[in-house]
């Protein structure tokens, strides 16, 4: 029996303990990954676009050639292409690096 004669309850604070562990690491990491930068690129590199883990566009590159002024709607489409492409990178690197945190675990809310 643990101390204050409840049983079970040395495990429940060592639980706590080790949630509170994987808490901070949890942060830390997530505090490296909103600084690591993703680029991605449409038009076969015509249009690239660089993205932080925060999700935020840190710069856009767009091969001149590409600069069409009778078609601005392709452009538009390779811009919009690169943005989604270099946001879903950010997302997908922040998920397998808590993965390998969790150690798997699914934790609803965490992003």
């Amino acid at each position: 029996m643990a101390r204050g004669g409840f049983p079970g309850m040395g495990n429940m604070g060592n639980m706590m303990k080790q949630m509170q562990k994987v808490q901070k690491q949890m942060e830390e990491m997530q505090s490296q990954l909103e600084e690591t930068e993703v680029e991605a690129s449409s038009g076969g590199g015509a249009v690239t676009v660089k993205v932080n883990g925060k999700k935020e566009i840190l710069g856009i590159t767009i091969d001149e050639s590409v600069v069409d002024p009778e078609d601005i709607e392709m452009l538009q489409d390779l811009i919009m292409a690169a943005v989604n492409e270099a946001l879903r990178k950010a997302e997908n690197m922040m998920a397998e690096e808590m993965k390998k945190l969790t150690g798997g675990m699914n934790i609803p809310g965490l992003f």
